[in-house]
């Protein structure tokens, strides 16, 4: 079913993304939630008319985005936690602590657009990948590091 998002969806798209989802999906959540629209030939002609009219806009954000991808490429995360036996974490690391991170580095980035694939938390030491999400044509992946605080 297809459909246009109205406002940035967590894990599915930004405002205004034309996207082809489940049915079920679209009417039971989405459309009620007052999150999507049905795309209709008319709904869709207004909204190229709107992306047509934010593209100056978009052309900055594109431009901003490129400058956060910039920073980012020149930094390595090693992240310190504490671990018991077999290298699991006493708790764990999830897109929240990478927003923090990158905060007090100078980025701000939202932490729904930063997702750690497959599981969402990390539990054990070792070397992981993060898909950041800068701008709805742009995402980059972020190589870090958790490393045991002895």
């Amino acid at each position: 079913m297809k459909i246009i998002l109205k406002k940035d969806v967590e894990n599915l798209g930004f405002q205004y993304d034309e996207l082809d989802v489940k049915p079920g999906y679209a009417r039971n959540y989405l459309i009620p939630k007052g999150y999507a629209v049905l795309a209709l030939p008319g709904t869709v002609k207004k909204i190229h008319e709107i992306l047509k009219q934010r593209s100056q806009k978009e052309s900055f954000l594109i431009e901003q985005s490129k400058e956060i991808e910039k920073k980012l490429k020149k930094l390595t995360l090693k992240i310190k936690a504490k671990v018991g036996k077999g290298g699991k974490l006493f708790g764990s690391i999830n897109n929240q602590d990478l927003m923090k991170f990158f905060s007090k580095e100078g980025i701000d980035i939202d932490k729904k657009f930063i997702r750690i694939p497959g599981n969402k938390v990390i539990k054990t030491i070792g070397k992981y990948q993060a898909n950041i999400r800068l701008h709805r044509k742009q995402e980059i992946n972020f190589d870090f590091e958790v490393l045991s605080s002895v």
